[in-house]
This record gives structure tokens, C-alpha cells and sequence, in this order.
């Protein structure tokens, strides 16, 4: 998404911070994935921005969705969404909520330990689970493997346990972490899946479904693969590794890469100053209010409007609260005559940034917006 004018205009007349979100990239993000694998299912990560109008689009749309909480689940519902689009693939769920989504309709369940497939077999008798393989994600900007995901032969074990316990097996989920610049690591978890797929077939146990995660990649500061060239990686890798399982269930949950470069995040210089020999800028916004995967050195594009790159000079970049992790950027080279009041743009933040945000110092987080409701507001 790029800084138009209106969104200039706004910056001047409406109090920072705010998100401001174009639901048309969404819409177009959403045909351009689908159109660029074969026979694939979407399934959207609701956590990575549930504004709704993000949600009714892409429900109009006919997408399904990934949901890690109640909260989620009830959201979508009451957006007309049917449970059977949905699935719950948070590995780490309260007996209660699985009950629960169990109870309103919801089929699918995520598993990666014996005990989530004891708690799912307790409170969703019948369901299908799939389980989740940790899969290298070392070309990724957000590591999602060691909290989530297990090795090979224990997701086989897994996928027997929970058939011991009355569930279906029912596929493999992965993901290659968030952001990942290598279209090469869909091929090698594709890979990996085959083999709890071929294993579990000998034993009698055909998996119906193959869950690719998210990960595809938003432009930020470096090159990315396009989401045509992993298209083209999964679907080759497909028929290459998984050819003997037929009308094979392909599902995507993509989060970023449906929704990062739908948003722009505008913020204000609120202070300049230098303390020893280092120099700093405070803006309105910071890691409690948007900027949180700013503490793992994610990497946004920083505009500053009517100023640009030819003098540089190295600045730390902090939000505004009394807390010194609320540092965004330490030693960024911003222009040299960067000033107080001065408007800072954040590029392509439509994913985990108002999500994340809290009211922490009783500090607001950031208004969102629509490209829509934005043209209202400064008419």
C-alpha cells in the first residue's frame, strides 16, 4: 500500500496514531493467492487483523478460517460465517473452548502432543485433527517452530494416538514461519509431511489433508518470492511427493500476506533529542500500540512525509511510554532533518500491529480506518 494523498491529508487533520486499511488489497490479495495454486482452500488467519470489514469481505469472498480462540470463533458467527468454514488451529486450547467450538460445529481441530489429542477426544469425540510438523523456519523474519509443531515421528505417533482415541486423522500442518524469504522451505516441509503421509498409509491410515500454513511473504526492506513462484513450489512439490494420495485436501492460512500491505500506520514525531552521543526520535506510537514485532527486529519501511533519504543520519526510534523495551529501532538511518511534528509512515502494517496493541500507560492504540471511512472523515 503506498502513502496517497488522501492519506496525507488525513495525517494533518485527523490525531495520530491511526491504521488506516484498503479492503480492495485484501480483496485482491485474496484472488491473486487463489489463482496462484491449484485446487487450494483459504483459510485466513482471523489473528492477524479481525477487523470486520476485513472479515465480511474476504466471507463474501468465500473464504473459510484459521481461529485460535472462542472470542474469534463467536466473531465470525456473528458474521453469518458457518462453523464448518472454520478451524481451530490453535495446538494449545482449553478443554472448555474445544467444547465449545465442538458444540457450535466446528470439525477441524489442531493437535501437536498426546495430551491436546486426549483434551480433543474428551470434548470433540469424532473430530478430525490434523498435527503440526516444526519445520526449519531460519529464512524467516518470525520463527513460529519450538513453541508450535513437533518432529516427524512424533506426529506420526500422534496421528495413531488420536486414532486409538475415536478421532479421524486427518492430515498435516506446517508452517515455514512468517515472513519467509525462501520458496524452497514449502518444497522441504512438503517433503517432510509426505513422509507421516506414506507412513501412516502403510499402517492403514489415509490423511485426507495437507495444511500449508502461512508465511508467504509482505514487501518490507528486502526482495521476497512472489506468491506466483510459491504457488508454483507447492503445487509441483504436491504432485511430486504426495501423487499417490488422491483428492488430497490443500489448505493455506494465510495471515500476512493477506492483509500486511492492506494498511499504512501514521504516527507523529513527538520528540528529538540527544542523550550522550546518541540521538533519538519518540513518536506517538511504539511497541505497546502497534509496533510490537519491532522487539524481534522486524523490519518496516519508514516514511517521513516531505523529507527523504539524500542526508542521513543514525537515530533510535521509541514509542512514548514510560518503559524502556518500548524501543522500536535502535541505530536506523532516518533523514538528517527529521523534526519534531514531523508525520512518520510505517509501510504495509495491515497484519499484527492493532492486534497486538494494548492500553498500556492508559495510552489509546491507534484508531483503524478504512480507505472509506477516511474519505468521510476529511470530507
Amino acid at each position: 500500500m503506498e502513502v496517497n494523498d488522501l492519506i496525507r491529508e488525513a495525517a494533518k487533520k485527523i490525531e495520530t496514531p491511526f491504521l488506516v486499511l484498503d479492503i480492495e488489497q485484501v480483496k485482491k490479495n485474496y484472488l491473486r493467492l487463489k489463482e496462484s495454486m491449484k485446487n487450494v482452500e483459504i483459510f485466513y488467519a482471523v489473528k492477524a487483523n479481525s477487523h470486520i470489514e476485513i472479515l465480511k469481505v474476504l466471507r463474501d469472498l468465500g473464504s473459510s478460517f484459521d481461529v485460535a480462540s472462542v472470542g474469534e470463533i463467536n466473531k465470525l458467527l456473528s458474521l453469518g460465517v458457518s462453523p464448518k468454514k472454520m478451524s481451530f488451529g490453535n495446538p494449545i486450547k482449553k478443554e472448555k473452548d474445544i467444547a465449545y467450538a465442538w458444540e457450535v460445529g466446528i470439525e477441524y481441530f489442531s493437535v501437536d502432543s498426546e495430551m491436546e489429542v486426549e483434551k480433543v477426544a474428551r470434548n470433540a469425540p469424532g473430530s478430525k485433527v490434523y498435527a503440526r510438523i516444526a519445520t526449519s523456519s531460519s529464512d524467516s523474519d518470525w520463527p513460529l517452530s519450538g513453541k508450535f509443531g513437533t518432529d516427524i515421528d512424533h506426529v506420526i505417533s500422534i496421528l495413531n494416538w488420536a486414532n486409538r482415541h475415536g478421532l479421524k486423522p486427518f492430515g498435516v500442518s506446517f508452517h515455514v514461519g512468517s515472513q519467509s524469504y525462501n520458496k524452497y522451505k514449502w518444497q522441504e516441509a512438503i517433503l517432510e509431511s509426505s513422509v507421516v503421509f506414506n507412513k501412516l498409509l502403510k499402517n492403514g491410515i489415509e490423511l485426507k489433508m495437507l495444511n500449508l500454513g502461512g508465511g508467504i511473504p509482505v514487501q518490507h526492506t528486502k526482495p521476497i518470492p512472489t506468491v506466483e513462484e510459491i504457488g508454483e513450489i507447492v503445487d509441483d512439490s504436491i504432485q511430486e511427493y504426495l501423487w499417490k494420495h488422491k483428492n488430497l485436501m490443500v489448505i493455506t492460512e494465510p495471515g500476512r500476506s493477506m492483509v500486511g500491505d492492506a494498511g499504512i500506520l501514521v504516527s507523529k514525531v513527538i520528540l528529538k533529542s540527544r542523550k550522550g552521543s546518541k540521538k533519538w526520535i519518540y513518536l506517538d506510537v511504539g511497541v505497546f500500540h502497534g509496533l510490537m514485532e519491532t522487539i524481534e527486529n522486524f523490519q518496516y519501511e519508514i516514511q517521513i512525509e516531505g523529507k527523504n533519504y539524500d542526508k542521513t543520519d543514525v537515530f533510535t526510534i521509541a514509542g512514548p511510554t514510560c518503559d524502556s523495551v518500548d524501543t522500536i529501532y535502535e541505530d536506523i538511518l532516518l533523514p538528517a532533518n527529521i523534526d519534531y511534528n514531523d508525520i512518520v509512515y510505517f509501510i504495509n502494517t495491515g497484519a499484527y500491529t492493532v492486534e497486538y496493541a494494548a492500553h498500556f500507560n492508559g495510552i489509546e492504540p491507534p484508531k483503524v480506518y478504512t480507505i472509506d471511512e477516511l474519505k468521510e472523515l476529511i470530507r
